[in-house]
């Protein structure tokens, strides 16, 4: 195993309490948000994924297909303090942080400066079309996202974890939207597309939805689980070669003359990910590994995750667009060429 890594001492008593309720809390989660949201079990899988790592997940999906429906739900269900940002174009970065005002004392008629926090300030944060408002207040989300703090007027305010930028956004040749900046995607754990559903699941969503009864999903869990799922996460030990290959599957997608990876990489791509890929590749593996009841990360945890992980990260140029190639094509393609290692 590796060094890198601290293994989880399963034969402890309390680390199985632990490692009990994590599954009792999944489930439960689970549970609450079918009652809510038919069908897409992959998606909420991905959600629940970025919630026990700690990450921030995108949403990419065409009007009406359930994005901050599924993104309300799963904040119910956790307990947490909840905000929703509509973006427009007319959003200004002071809307999403907050903002500087001056309070005047009615008894000594003392002026003081007065911070009020924006809804930033939150623990699931629902940036709802966050491709709808400009990039300059798109990118007023980094700092927080990264750092868990937003400053103001050169000073710094901490967000108190946990916290999760769970973001929707419509396809981006839709008209009137903005493309996120390549630093802000990067930050994203995950970039989910969510599909139409099958016929039989709208039936469903017909009979749920427009019956005299609403669905409601109710709270499971809270912030102190939340924080203990994700230090239970990175506990769960990984192979010195499971993570070798899933570093190597991200040099793989980074074209140029030391280039790892096949020749329809240096054809096709203009720029790769970032290390954060492989970073956030293993700890999604680790989740992923700890919600189907092992302690160990394989190689189809990886190769399972490498698309929603890889997708917004891995740049096309002008040659890949004339062959019709998609970014989601070429990473089929990669994992094809980069096969699963025999055990």
């Amino acid at each position: 195993m590796s060094t890198a890594t601290s293994s989880l001492p399963i034969d402890s008593a309390e680390v199985k309490a632990r490692v009990g309720r994590f599954h009792q809390a999944q489930e439960a989660i689970r549970t609450e948000v079918q009652k809510v949201i038919v069908g897409q079990t992959q998606v909420v899988d991905s959600l629940l994924i970025s919630l026990f790592v700690g990450g921030h997940c995108l949403l990419t999906g065409l009007p009406g297909t359930a994005k901050t429906l599924l993104v309300r739900t799963i904040a119910t269900t956790l307990g947490l303090k909840f905000n929703r940002i509509q973006f427009t174009p007319d959003l200004m970065p002071s809307d999403i942080t907050g903002t500087d005002i001056i309070e005047e004392d009615t008894t000594t008629g003392h002026r003081t400066w007065t911070f009020v926090p924006g809804p930033i300030f939150s623990n699931v944060l629902l940036a709802d079309e966050i491709n709808r408002t400009p990039p300059k207040t798109q990118s007023a989300l980094l700092e927080a996202m990264q750092e868990f703090s937003c400053t103001v007027r050169g000073h710094q305010y901490k967000i108190e974890p946990p916290f999760f930028v769970l973001a929707t956004q419509n396809p981006i040749e839709l008209e009137g939207t903005y493309p996120l900046p390549e630093a802000q995607l990067d930050r994203f754990l995950f970039n989910v597309v969510l599909d139409y559903l099958p016929l039989e699941d709208e039936l469903k969503v017909i009979d749920l939805t427009t019956a005299t009864v609403k669905a409601q999903a109710s709270v499971v869990t809270n912030g102190d689980e939340i924080l203990d799922f994700q230090q239970l996460v990175r506990m769960t030990p990984i192979a010195d070669s499971v993570a070798r290959y899933a570093i190597e599957l991200v040099r793989a997608t980074r074209p140029g003359p030391a280039s790892e990876g096949p020749d329809f990489t240096k054809k096709y791509v203009n720029f790769g990910a970032s290390v954060r890929a492989a970073q956030f590749l293993v700890l999604a593996g680790k989740a992923r590994a700890l919600m189907q009841g092992r302690f160990h990360v394989t190689y189809d945890d990886i190769r399972a995750l490498a698309i929603p992980i890889l997708r917004h990260r891995v740049l096309l140029n002008f040659h890949a667009e004339s062959d019709r190639l998609t970014t989601d094509d070429f990473l089929h393609r990669l994992l094809d060429w980069k096969g699963t290692p025999r055990a």
